[in-house]
């Protein structure tokens, strides 16, 4: 009889991920870890799941979970189920399956703790198409049909504010260091981001405990708003590790009586903040950019990449800015995009290609806001650039000027983007029917609540004047 095969060393000593149960079991021993976090990404980015002891899970690390995860709306409330699925259906199992490649553990934790992704599956083995770690693996997929790879550089952008126990009263800045709030704009700032020196190497020594790759931190324009770029690489991985990082700030700034918010525009006066998205495409067997050819010179495939940013981008405004806050964000004279114009290093653009050499030539997506899904968000802007490839499309020339002047090419609103997406064959397609169905119904509900609440602005300016 063959003797079973033992754990590798690197397995018990990776800091994230290994390949089975078996190396599971023993890096989970080597680090004493007793409990573990088995979590999905639910459509709002949420991680949704159980925790249970170590020994449970390692006896069977297959968990259940009601297909009414995908259903559910930021504010916990489910939209009409005539249409999308059968109530009772709704309410059935789905097999949540772990993929032991993310595991790694939870650092602020007081015991010794584990998470790991899990994707999920019908009963019959069939991938749930609402998942949204499912909708991004389908447009991978689709890349790799044609031979191709797609890779991408997140930009993450967030607030520090005080923490707000009343949603009535706006949010503010918090105290540093110095003792003082951050007050007019510091962008850039080395000093204003050493007023919360002890957060963030709380923050930086959280990522490196979840093996979680930070390229750079810096201050952004408004008031302790700050910026985190990660390293480039596969799609997937990068959206596993976007979804971490926003848990992984907020417990840091938790730790210090401060929230981390990623609010698409959580202070009125201070500019927005957004998930910017750098894409390039290589071939899968050689590795080389497709966006470049032989002498450096820009492919028919980068222009084509373009175009399909600029048809498409509009009809996924709901999955890249998916809240009623998120709108707030994109409006004239501000850095944020109200249009799908492209340009060479020009931020004002929606679409730019940053300076870099041909085998970085690559196209930043400037439109998503950080309160997206990472998920959805990478999937549906590969998407639409996936649409101009096969097309061939041809994008506009690229804009020299400041584009924050010219019209609005993008919806306004989130009911205008709802029927955007709605309305777009090409786009249900890529993303799956299915997906677009009931992601347009949790929005239209979404705004159905958000339209329960009165304003100030209403009391200020309709009270006693009409």
């Amino acid at each position: 009889m063959a003797k079973k095969k033992k754990p590798g060393k690197d397995a018990v000593q990776s800091i994230r991920g290994v390949s089975s149960l078996e190396e599971a079991k023993a890096w989970m021993g080597a680090r004493g870890i007793t409990e573990i976090e088995c979590m999905v990404p639910d459509l709002a980015g949420v991680g949704r799941g159980k925790i249970m002891p170590v020994s449970k899970f390692l006896s069977g690390p297959v968990m259940n979970l009601p297909l009414s995860v995908f259903l559910q709306t930021i504010s916990g409330d489910y939209p009409p189920y005539e249409g999308l699925v059968d109530s009772v259906v709704a309410d059935s199992d789905l097999v949540i399956q772990p993929d032991f490649s993310t595991l790694c553990t939870v650092p602020w934790a007081h015991d010794p703790t584990a998470q790991i992704i899990h994707d999920a599956f019908h009963r019959d083995g069939r991938s749930v198409e609402l998942a949204p770690r499912q909708v991004l693996k389908n447009v991978v997929d689709l890349y790799a049909h044609k031979g191709w790879k797609a890779v991408v550089a997140p930009e993450i952008e967030f607030y520090l504010v005080e923490p707000n126990t009343d949603a009535d009263y706006p949010l503010k800045p918090p105290i540093g260091r110095s003792g003082r709030p951050e007050i007019g704009r510091q962008s850039y700032s080395i000093q204003a981001v050493n007023e919360f020196d002890a957060l963030f190497e709380d923050m930086y020594d959280y990522s490196e405990a979840q093996g979680l790759e930070i390229d750079t931190l810096i201050h952004e324009d408004g008031a302790a708003q700050m910026e985190i770029n990660l390293l480039h690489g596969d799609p997937i991985m990068l959206a596993d590790q976007v979804f971490l990082f926003k848990r992984t700030i907020r417990e840091a700034a938790l730790a210090h009586k401060i929230y981390a918010t990623f609010m698409a525009k959580p202070i009125a006066d201070e500019p927005g903040s957004a998930m910017h998205i750098h894409q390039s495409i290589v071939d899968a067997e050689t590795g080389k950019n497709i966006f470049s050819d032989d002498d450096g010179d820009p492919t028919p495939e980068f222009f084509a990449f373009i175009a399909g940013q600029q048809r498409y981008l509009p009809a996924v405004m709901s999955i890249l800015a998916p809240y009623v806050n998120s709108y707030r964000r994109l409006t004239r004279d501000s850095m944020a995009p109200i249009n799908v114009q492209w340009g060479y290093d020009n931020r004002t653009a929606g679409l730019r290609v940053p300076p870099s050499p041909p085998a970085a030539r690559r196209v930043e997506n400037r439109v998503p806001s950080s309160d997206a899904n990472p998920y959805l968000v990478i999937a549906a802007s590969l998407a639409c650039g996936y649409l101009g490839l096969v097309e061939g499309l041809r994008p506009t020339e690229p804009l020299e000027a400041d584009a924050k002047g010219l019209d609005f090419e993008l919806p306004r609103g989130l009911l205008e983007a709802v029927a955007a997406l709605q309305y777009s064959e090409e786009i249900a397609t890529v993303l799956g029917p299915s997906f677009v169905k009931t992601y347009t119904a949790v929005k239209q509900t979404e705004f159905d609540t958000f339209m329960r609440v009165i304003s100030p602005w209403e009391r200020e300016y309709l009270l006693l004047n009409v």
